[in-house]
């Protein structure tokens, strides 16, 4: 019986380690994965390619795909700053017989989830704690001290959520924490899905 594809959600606040697990889980060839690159309503920072970081599509047209239904998720992180999941880059993904993974806040991850109950687990990346993730973001030196505070104000509200996914990661040790994420993706990859979401 051919293997189902499977979305891989991977949540957590700002400077929890999500990222580096994610890249860390891409090179194992055995686990057959593709990034599923989200859309922004920004401009491109410095260094950053349209199609390989994010699909840039402006506010006007990142508005008008939300009314074509065109998004499986997406949100308003800030006013007039959009993310969001398109349809057709998962469909893309999933054409090509791979397992789609997912760096992406915890609201996304969260709908993701309820959209896909099967198809789909939800992993929270849980930094030590919100001193240590706060020393994590300064040591970064690439945001202000406003900037971090606000993501440490909302990592505590993020923090919360942990509860509603299917897994939660400590990340206190990376190492420990990459051997745990792969086994876990492993095995879910490995789960049978009824025929409903198929």
């Amino acid at each position: 019986m051919e293997a189902v594809p499977k979305l891989i959600v991977f949540s957590a606040p700002s400077g929890a380690g999500k990222t580096t697990l994610v890249r860390h889980l891409l090179k194992q060839e055995h686990l057959n994965l593709a990034f599923s690159i989200s859309a922004a309503s920004r401009e491109p920072r410095e260094g950053e390619i349209d199609g390989v970081h994010y699909y840039f599509l402006g506010i006007p047209e990142f508005k008008n795909r939300i009314r074509a239904n065109d998004f499986l998720e997406f949100e308003e992180v800030y006013k007039d700053q959009f993310y969001g999941t398109l349809k057709g880059e998962v469909e893309r993904l999933w054409s090509e017989g791979k397992n789609v993974i997912f760096d992406i806040d915890v609201v996304g991850g969260l709908r993701l989830k309820s959209k896909f109950p099967e198809r789909c687990i939800s992993i929270f990346v849980k930094p030590p704690s919100i001193n240590e993730l706060q020393k994590r973001l300064k040591k970064r030196k690439t945001e202000s001290a406003e900037k971090i505070a606000m993501r440490v104000a909302k990592a505590s509200t993020e923090m919360a959520t942990a509860p509603q996914f299917d897994v939660i990661i400590k990340n206190d040790d990376l190492e420990i924490a990459k051997k745990e994420a792969e086994q876990i993706v492993q095995d879910f990859i490995n789960k049978k899905v009824t025929s409903s979401e198929k």
